[in-house]
């Protein structure tokens, strides 16, 4: 079995430290050095810039800051090196310069590392499908303290997932993240997102689906960040090797499937 060799990018970061922890004593995969603004000490060498590096990598898995992109696309295309991108937030143009970059090398992308959370996506593009216009579709999730952002990447990775079927059946869609200014019933366009932030869960998502006399949840609970580890280590072995194109962790579990 090929080891791959892979380049972690934020790798002072906390989803990084994991990865790094998770591939020791791995026969199929090394991280070969990381790359880190704020410096930082490993068992591997850290640079502050990707210009910096000089090993050879099949991947880089880049969990550093949305505004990296354009330096990691044009060091993915310069040195030939597929990438997996756990990075959300990115503007218009920096997801343009990661698109670009994967006509030309393979690129995996996604809001969530989760194999479980991916899976799930599938499912309430599934549900949603079959359930159609009788069913009210709400999102609710929950995350730390310390989490800024609201709703959550996963909570609108989920929503796009429901309007994607939704879409297909020529129904509209519009997200509502907040009702307290508003005093009306619930639109049939509506999907409903609810966000809770507190203390140290790690991440819990779920999508009702309510109908007339009869509600299906589908929820995804996330015990430990190694999990969102262990998969972008599996998106790493998915995607070296791989034509020029641009990938899901749909794609992941598809091969799985």
């Amino acid at each position: 079995m090929k080891k791959i060799k892979i380049i972690l990018s934020g790798a002072s970061g906390r989803l990084c430290t994991v990865i790094a922890k998770l591939a020791e004593g791995r026969d199929d995969c090394e991280i070969v050095c990381g790359v880190d603004v704020n410096g930082g000490t490993a068992s591997f060498p850290i640079y502050t810039s990707l210009d910096q590096v000089t090993e050879k990598a099949d991947v880089v898995i880049d969990c550093s800051h949305h505004t990296a992109a354009p330096e990691l696309a044009d060091y993915l295309v310069r040195t030939n090196t597929a990438a997996v991108v756990c990075t959300t937030g990115h503007t218009d143009d920096e997801e343009r310069a990661i698109r670009d970059a994967s006509e030309k090398v393979p690129v995996i992308k996604s809001r969530n590392m989760s194999l479980g959370i991916n899976l799930l996506s599938e499912l309430v593009k599934r549900a949603a499908t079959v359930l159609g216009s009788d069913f009210d579709i709400e999102i609710l999730e929950a995350h730390h303290r310390n989490k800024i952002d609201a709703p959550s990447g996963t909570a609108l990775m989920l929503a796009d997932a429901a309007k994607e079927a939704r879409d297909a059946a020529n129904l509209e869609t519009e997200y509502v993240c907040e009702r307290a200014s508003k005093r009306e019933k619930r639109g049939d366009a509506e999907i409903g997102i609810s966000s809770i932030r507190g203390g140290t869960i790690v991440g819990e998502h779920s999508v009702i689906f309510a109908g007339n006399n009869e509600v299906l949840t589908l929820s995804h609970s996330a015990e430990s960040r190694d999990l969102f580890g262990t998969g972008a280590i599996r998106a790493a072995l998915f995607i070296a090797g791989k034509p020029a194109g641009f990938y899901t962790m749909s794609d992941v579990i598809a091969e799985i499937l």
